[in-house]
């Protein structure tokens, strides 16, 4: 299957949804390429960057589902790089 590299932008506002939404990202973390998390204690929120290789569907389910999650705004960024699930 084709995947593509793309970078989830993540900000929680609800300290109360981080345990949903590491599970989220556990359920997937096969195609997470890395993650980049900063607290900004200074506004009380917290900006995680997701970098993923996956099909696009599950790009689109990943960020859909850390977007439902209350006091949590995902916007997902994709590039122009595609692949195959076995290399």
């Amino acid at each position: 299957m084709e995947t593509r590299v793309a970078l989830i932008g993540i900000i929680v506002e609800k300290p109360e949804s981080v345990e949903t939404l590491n599970q989220i990202l556990h359920e997937n973390g096969k195609y997470i390429i890395g993650r980049m998390g900063i607290p900004y204690q200074k506004r009380g929120v917290n900006i995680i960057s997701i970098a993923i290789d996956a099909p696009q569907d599950v790009i689109n389910t990943v960020t859909g589902k850390i977007g439902r999650l209350d006091g949590v705004t995902a916007k997902t960024v994709y590039s122009n790089v595609y692949g195959t699930e076995e290399g």
